[in-house]
């Protein structure tokens, strides 16, 4: 059994998305051993810093929060469709995903393009691949109840808040009550297209998303 750990560390100045409503991380030390004789630590960060959990809260009013997600959505056997190579804000179709998974579409895909290695570079927010509209209701129709990404988004980044089209991907996929796993890193140690896949975010009641703790295991 290989475990392998897909998550990002969380750290203080870690690069988050450059809005207001995504705080940067701050860890403070407050317990001190020379002190206080124990160490502890107060940490400030958003619910959708570094690898994280979209529950359908975070677009859809009064939809499904991280903490009513079930387990059996954030746990369970999971299918690679390996797009490494992609270019520069390439889109991903209908057509791609069924060249990559066939007619098996899983409950739980793993979309790996190799874009966390720009993760901590603009080009990770500017640049990255993405799902056209028409894959993002395909994935839907085809029962697909989780989606985990190196990327920070399954939208096209022209399409975020102040343009015509503000994140349909993410109103389609979390409408349905898709839970989209963003920022997962090191899906290149992953060597088979079938893993057993593990998404622990924090029980943070009523809230949009949480940041998590991912892991892929191969047998």
């Amino acid at each position: 059994m290989k475990i392998i750990d897909l998550s990002l560390p969380i750290e203080e100045g870690m690069m988050t998305f450059p809005t207001h409503w995504h705080p940067v991380v701050e860890v403070t030390i407050l317990g001190r051993h020379g002190i206080e004789g124990r160490e502890t630590r107060k940490i400030v960060l958003g619910t959708h810093v570094g690898t994280h959990a979209d529950a359908p809260r975070h677009f859809i009013p009064n939809g499904r929060t991280i903490d009513e997600v079930p387990l059996d959505v954030l746990i369970g056997p999971a299918t690679v469709a390996d797009f490494t190579g992609c270019r520069p804000l390439q889109e991903i179709d209908v057509a791609d995903l069924k060249q990559k998974l066939g007619a098996n579409v899983p409950e739980r895909l793993i979309l790996r393009t190799g874009w966390s290695e720009y993760f901590g570079n603009m080009k990770f927010y500017n640049e990255y691949p993405f799902l056209s509209e028409k894959a993002a209701q395909w994935l839907v129709d085809q029962g697909v109840r989780l989606i985990a990404m190196d990327t920070p988004s399954p939208d096209n980044p022209a399409h975020s808040r102040g343009t015509p089209k503000d994140s349909p991907n993410h109103k389609v996929l979390l409408g349905a009550g898709v839970v989209l796993v963003e920022y997962v890193a090191n899906l290149k140690a992953i060597t088979n297209p079938e893993v057993e896949l593990i998404v622990m975010p924090l029980k943070l009641k009523g809230c949009d998303g949480s940041p998590a703790r991912c892991v892929a295991i191969e047998r």
